[in-house]
């Protein structure tokens, strides 16, 4: 696939962009101990910065991808970035932990105007054959923050401090705002071709279902996955750093392929398929956890395959809802952070009532439930695809 110089700019764009976005996710979990320290409080209290931030973007997320199918992505996609540099500079100069609170609550709500829309908007922008691509690419951007935007973020902390953190991501935003605002002009509005069926929002709760199960069986293991290699393999901080690499490798690897055998084959059958694959994985790390070197191996398939199978179904989705496209990657990403919240709570009620490895069968399980609703949804075909505007 040769892209255009257009078509470049509108993948780095977006890959930039959600790149920022991840990193503001996925670096707040090494600095909690210092932003509890710093404000006299336990890093279990710490946490509910989390809490609020998702909380906030799962409620928000719909409204936005509604408004977006109807007004247009570039005006939510540009306010949101506004928002998220307001709200992380607020963060770095908050004097109290309420006020800290309420930055991150603002946070969630400005991520809930980016994060689906930039992946609406691509799909509006690419041709239907090359959609698959143009999605990995994009997701990918998210998915690097987790091996590599962190562990960055980090370690300018060490240097400069974490306030001086979010001041760098809030002065990135308002720079990424004049690109996106820019890059989007020519896809201002997306062209309807009819007004929402009625009942296609139920439709899209049901088809949404699959992601929340997805999420559950990634996040019950992946939240407790450091906890069981260090207690139960042993692993040193070295070790341990590693084995999240591999991880986040696995998972933009799993992405990126996706994309390009998504349009080769079609959707439905990708992400069917990888979702199989996955409950196989996750069920063989149950069966061999405690074997140091071939974790690393299982680590890598489950972050592949499970994205693969994420990412491919994202495409699915913005194949089969043309009409509501911002309206069902919202509400995929509300189902993907419902079943990250529901994830961490079933993996700590696994543990506690039958132990560590337990929890990788019981994955293995909900994936399963996941891979029979995807497969079991009627193929959906749209009277007429999308053409992005000129």
């Amino acid at each position: 696939m040769r892209l255009t110089l257009r078509e470049t700019i509108y993948l780095l764009t977006g890959w930039l962009t959600l790149f920022i976005i991840g990193t503001d996710l996925f670096v707040i979990s090494p600095l909690l101990p210092l932003i509890a320290k710093e404000y006299g409080i336990t890093p279990a209290v710490a946490g509910w910065i989390v809490t609020v931030f998702s909380l906030m973007y799962a409620l928000s997320a719909p409204l936005f991808g509604w408004l977006s199918d109807r007004k247009g992505r570039r005006l939510f996609i540009v306010f949101g970035l506004l928002a998220f540099c307001l709200s992380n500079f607020s963060t770095a100069i908050s004097p109290s932990f309420t006020t800290l609170i309420i930055s991150r609550i603002f946070a969630g709500l400005s991520v809930a105007a980016i994060t689906p829309l930039v992946y609406a908007i691509i799909g509006d922008a690419a041709l239907p054959e090359h959609r698959g691509v143009w999605l990995s690419v994009v997701v990918s951007g998210h998915l690097m923050a987790l091996w590599a935007g962190a562990p960055i973020g980090t370690m300018l902390e060490q240097v400069l401090g974490w306030r001086a953190i979010f001041i760098g991501l809030a002065i990135i935003a308002a720079l990424l705002s004049i690109l996106n605002f820019r890059v989007w002009a020519s896809i201002q509005k997306v062209d309807s071709i009819e007004a929402p069926t009625k009942g296609s929002v139920l439709r899209i709760i049901s088809a949404v279902s699959v992601t929340a199960f997805w999420a559950i069986a990634m996040y019950a293991l992946y939240v407790f996955l450091g906890t069981g290699l260090v207690l139960y393999n042993h692993f040193s901080s070295n070790e341990l750093a590693a084995s999240i690499t591999v991880f986040g490798i696995g998972a933009v690897l799993g992405s990126l392929c996706s994309g390009r055998v998504t349009d080769k084959i079609g959707t439905r059958m990708v992400s069917i398929f990888s979702t199989a694959i996955l409950i196989g994985v996750l069920a063989l790390l149950g069966l061999f956890f405690s074997a140091r070197t071939l974790v690393y191996l299982l680590l890598f398939l489950w972050a592949l395959t499970g994205y693969a199978s994420f990412t491919s179904y994202q495409a699915r989705l913005a194949e089969e809802f043309p009409e509501t496209r911002g309206m069902a990657l919202a509400l995929n990403n509300t189902a993907l952070y419902i079943g990250i919240t529901l994830g961490s709570m079933t993996g700590s009620l696994v543990i506690t009532k039958w132990g560590f490895f337990a929890l990788p069968f019981i994955c293995s399980g909900i994936a399963l439930i996941s891979c029979l609703i995807s497969a079991k949804r009627k193929r959906h075909t749209p009277k007429a695809a999308l053409k992005p505007s000129s």
